[in-house]
């Protein structure tokens, strides 16, 4: 039998899951990106005109977590703890991973996604001007830890 959606009511309506009696605890997720590109738009990132790609999709990421629950309706506000963005260069793109803490009642796993999501948009951003046939692929959840569900580590 298939889990229950815990974002819908009895009426099938959409909720905002009430998580006022679960405990805090420490929970943390980690999610990932592929931003696919050719080589010749990767040689140009020194010129870039924008600035440093990298840095500026790290920040975004770094401020997209922050701003979660303004973007996905039945997410809780949360206090993050931390927020890593790292961005590494490939002979084919840019891998993206992201990793996000709290101390809370509910996970971060939307905000790992998001901050993963933004910052490969803002690669996207950075680089349109080059080639309009970059690709953004593979935004997945790789690793939660914490809270009833308990740990979670995506099969390779």
């Amino acid at each position: 039998m298939p889990k229950k959606l815990s974002h819908y009511d009895r009426a099938g309506r959409a909720r905002m899951v009430d998580v006022s009696g679960k405990t805090a605890a420490r929970r943390e997720a980690e999610a990932s990106a592929f931003v696919a590109m050719s080589p010749a738009v990767l040689a140009a990132f020194p010129e870039n005109p924008k600035g440093d790609p990298f840095e500026v999709a790290r920040i975004a990421g770094i401020m997209a977590a922050k701003r979660t629950s303004e973007l996905i309706p039945m997410c809780h506000p949360l206090p993050l703890s931390i927020i890593d963005v790292d961005l590494r260069l490939c002979e084919n793109g840019v891998a993206i991973t992201s990793k996000v803490a709290t101390t809370a009642e509910t996970g971060v796993e939307m905000e790992a996604l998001v901050a993963a999501s933004v910052s490969a948009l803002t690669i996207y951003d950075m680089c349109k001007a080059a080639d309009k046939g970059i690709e953004i692929r593979q935004v997945v959840l790789e690793r939660k830890s914490g809270g009833k569900s308990g740990e979670y580590r995506r099969a390779k």
